[in-house]
């Protein structure tokens, strides 16, 4: 995967139809830490192939900044997967960090993706592994299957929930994926929240909600951000430039957990290393040990990775 991009922000992953150019052009103008331009639901079947070459230029013709940018190809069960990886890795050049792959249902997927990857890379001069992937889980089978696909290729930076998708395959009867059932008893996703963030963070990947798809409805799109950023998510979907600002928001540390983070760790490593290296000592009213310090490091790291300074005050 490029080291650019593992370490990264993906607080906010923009969402850009591949054959608007009006909206291509638009992405990056935007302040959203990760942009996906889109060649697979938002691309109609007739406009999937020239879409390519709207994204190619996209992607080398506009200044990106220090954005992660990504493509989402078409699923494997498409006749466009590997055209659209061919085409657009190989013209768009080293600025292009990843290829976003939806529906995938096995680690066979993302390993044929590696493979195509690689000789395409070598074909267009690229660094060999430069191209990072995404894996959207949004099936039932991809669900079952998930530990596999998260631990299937070195070039897997995130593993994604797909939502609207996810709620088709398992054949529930609300019309709005994704979105609150009335009646039902607690949060009808939260097996499917948890098992893709266990299977995410036990092999070292970025994990990534959704869409939210009322674009103009800001408090349930903050209340339904609020439940992937409380369980350890890193970042949601953007399908609308107003989400941009309440999601870098929500998924970076308020300035009091970042600094309390901060002194916590300095702490705990003055406690461990002088006088009487202690093992666990108090912080205020608080008992702090090794746990709390691997707590400390992720709120830390987050608050970093979001371009946080720690408060002089």
């Amino acid at each position: 995967m490029s080291a650019r991009t593992r370490e990264l922000p993906r607080r906010s992953c923009l969402s850009v139809p591949g054959a608007s150019e009006k909206m291509l052009a638009k992405g990056p103008t935007l302040d959203a830490d990760m942009v996906f331009l889109d060649m697979e639901d938002s691309v109609s079947p007739l406009e999937k192939e020239s879409a390519r070459d709207k994204v190619v230029t996209a992607v080398r013709d506009q200044d990106w900044g220090e954005k992660v940018l990504c493509v989402r190809v078409n699923a494997w069960d498409t006749k466009w997967t590997v055209g659209d990886i061919t085409t657009v890795v190989g013209n768009a050049g080293e600025r292009l960090d990843e290829i976003m792959l939806p529906k995938v249902e096995s680690a066979a997927e993302v390993v044929a993706a590696d493979m195509v990857l690689r000789q395409v890379e070598e074909n267009a001069g690229l660094p060999i592994g430069h191209i990072g992937i995404e894996a959207q889980i949004e099936t039932a089978r991809g669900m079952i299957d998930v530990e596999e696909i998260c631990a299937a290729s070195s070039r897997l930076e995130t593993v994604i929930l797909g939502p609207v998708d996810m709620s088709a395959s398992m054949e529930m009867p609300s019309l709005g994926g994704g979105l609150d059932i009335p009646g039902y008893p607690g949060d009808y996703f939260h097996y499917v929240f948890v098992k893709i963030l266990m299977a995410g963070r036990a092999n070292g990947l970025q994990v990534i909600d959704g869409p939210y798809v009322k674009v103009r409805d800001p408090e349930g799109f903050r209340d339904y951000t609020r439940r992937a950023m409380e369980l350890g998510f890193d970042g949601k979907w953007a399908l609308h430039p107003d989400q941009i600002t309440i999601l870098n928001e929500m998924f970076s540390p308020t300035q009091e957990q970042y600094d309390k983070a901060l002194a916590i760790l300095e702490t705990y490593a003055q406690a461990t290393t002088t006088g009487d290296r202690k093992g666990a000592v108090m912080y205020g009213d608080e008992m702090i040990d090794e746990a709390s310090r691997k707590v400390c490091l992720k709120i830390a790291a987050r608050g970093e990775r979001s371009g946080m300074i720690r408060s002089t005050g």
